[in-house]
C-alpha cells in the first residue's frame, strides 16, 4: 500500500514532481527500482502526461529512463557517492562562510527556530533519523538561501541537493547519528550567530564529512557480504 496522496491541486506537473521528490527520498523506492509510470499516476490520481513531464525534470536528478526499459531510480557506486558529498562539502562550506556574513538576524532567528522544531522531532529523540522532509524544513537549504548567491544555490539545489537527499535518512539511521548530526547543526547556527565565517565554514565542512562517512558505512552495510572463498553458492 502506497502512502502517496492523490493530488487535488490544479499545477498538476509541479505537485507529480514534490510527490515524486518526496517518495523516492523518503525510501519508498529503492536506489535502482523500476518505476511504474501508470501505477503512479493511479497512486497519484493524475494522468500520465503531468507525470512524465515531472519525472522529466527528474532525470539526472532522481531518475534515469533507459530506452524500451522504463524508468528507475537513480543508484550511486560509492565512488558517486563519495564524489558527490566531496563537491557538497565544498560548495556548502562556502554556503555557510557566506551565510555568515549576510544572512540577516530574523533568518537566523528563524533558523534557531528550525532546529529547536528538528530536536523535537519523535524519531530524532528516539535516535532512530533525522527527517527533513521539506525545503522549507531543511536546515541546510535555509543556509544556502541565507548566503544569498543565486550561482551558489543553483549548483547545490539543482542537482546535488535532490541525489543527496536519497542518502540523509539513510545516514541518518546509522546508530548515533540522527542525535550527532543535530548537534553539528548547533555548533553550526552558533558560528552563523558569532558571524564567524572561517567557523561557520568549518563547521559546516565538518558536519558534511562526518555525514560522508555515515553514508558510505550505510552503503556498505546494504551490499551482501562475499561468498567464503572456496564455498560453492546454491543456485536457485
Amino acid at each position: 500500500m502506497s502512502n502517496m496522496q492523490p493530488i487535488v491541486s490544479t499545477s498538476l506537473s509541479a505537485e507529480a514532481f514534490d510527490k515524486v521528490v518526496e517518495a523516492i527520498t523518503s525510501g519508498e523506492f529503492d536506489p535502482g527500482q523500476r518505476l511504474s509510470e501508470a501505477e503512479l499516476a493511479r497512486n497519484l490520481g493524475i494522468s500520465r502526461g503531468p507525470l512524465r513531464e515531472a519525472l522529466g525534470r527528474l532525470e539526472g536528478k532522481l531518475v534515469k529512463r533507459t530506452p524500451r526499459i522504463g524508468v528507475h531510480v537513480i543508484s550511486f557506486a560509492k565512488e558517486d557517492l563519495e564524489s558527490l558529498f566531496l563537491t557538497r562539502e565544498a560548495l556548502e562550506g562556502m554556503a555557510a562562510r557566506l551565510a555568515a556574513e549576510r544572512m540577516t538576524d530574523e533568518q537566523l532567528k528563524d533558523l534557531r527556530a528550525l532546529l529547536d522544531t528538528h530536536a523535537h522531532q519523535p524519531e530524532l529523540a528516539a535516535g532512530e533519523a533525522y527527517v527533513q522532509r521539506s525545503r522549507d524544513e531543511d536546515f541546510h537549504f535555509s543556509i544556502i538561501r541565507g548566503a544569498k548567491s543565486e550561482r551558489l544555490e543553483r549548483l547545490l539545489m539543482d542537482e546535488i541537493y535532490y541525489q543527496l537527499r536519497i542518502h540523509r535518512r539513510k545516514s541518518s539511521t546509522q546508530a548515533g547519528r540522527a542525535k550527532a548530526a543535530l548537534n553539528e547543526h548547533v555548533q553550526i547556527v552558533q558560528a552563523l550567530e558569532s558571524r564567524d565565517p572561517d567557523q561557520a565554514e568549518a563547521a559546516m565542512r565538518t558536519h558534511v564529512r562526518n555525514a560522508r562517512f555515515s553514508s558510505i558505512a550505510a552503503i556498505a552495510q546494504e551490499q551482501p557480504a562475499p561468498a567464503a572463498a572456496g564455498k560453492r553458492t546454491a543456485v536457485a
